[in-house]
């Protein structure tokens, strides 16, 4: 049941529109093997909405919440977890455009690239780099504008460093709709 989840997450973000065609299997792997742990207290918001995926994936599987607690429910939220479903929400709740179609995937690789990582497909994978890189998010020591974690924001007024994940996700959003982006 746990593979069938992570490739169910997978297949959310993965679209050729979004991956560019290249594989990204160890980042995924890698980010799924990291909790999320965050400083700020309302990104506990973002946690809860990572862990529900577990539930969204047993909702539409037809699985009872006794098997998600049983073999999903087994830890805290991961990277992973929590970028898709912050890019699910972005989509869901705040950038629906059925003109566009499902722009899950991009939003994701949005946070993959202000990461630093749109680089790490499975061909070029250094997980020691990934690692330092996610590191240095979880602690907050990336630049001011948000580059070096998920959202780089050229106009922002604000430090990113001590504002919370949604915040920050709206900033970004202001900019690329009305950034031109």
């Amino acid at each position: 049941m746990q593979e069938a989840y992570f490739q169910w997450m997978i297949r959310l973000v993965d679209r050729p529109a979004w991956s560019g065609r290249r594989s990204w299997q160890k980042l995924f792997r890698l980010l799924h093997g990291i909790d999320f742990l965050y400083i700020l207290e309302l990104d506990a918001n973002r946690a809860d909405d990572g862990t529900d995926l577990r539930y969204r994936f047993a909702y539409e599987h037809g699985y009872d919440g006794e098997l998600v607690r049983e073999f999903l429910d087994t830890g805290p939220c991961t990277m992973l977890e929590m970028m898709i479903a912050l890019a699910q929400r972005c989509e869901e709740h705040i950038m629906d455009d059925p003109d566009s179609g499902d722009r899950t995937g991009k939003w994701f690789f949005e946070m993959i690239e202000s990461l630093g990582l749109g680089g790490m497909d499975d061909a070029h994978f250094d997980e020691g780099l990934v690692r330092g890189v996610i590191n240095h998010f979880l602690r907050r020591e990336y630049d001011r504008d948000g580059r070096g974690g998920l959202f780089t924001v050229h106009s922002c007024r604000f430090d990113m460093r001590i504002a919370e994940i949604w915040y920050q996700m709206m900033w970004y959003l202001n900019e690329f709709v009305y950034g031109g982006r």
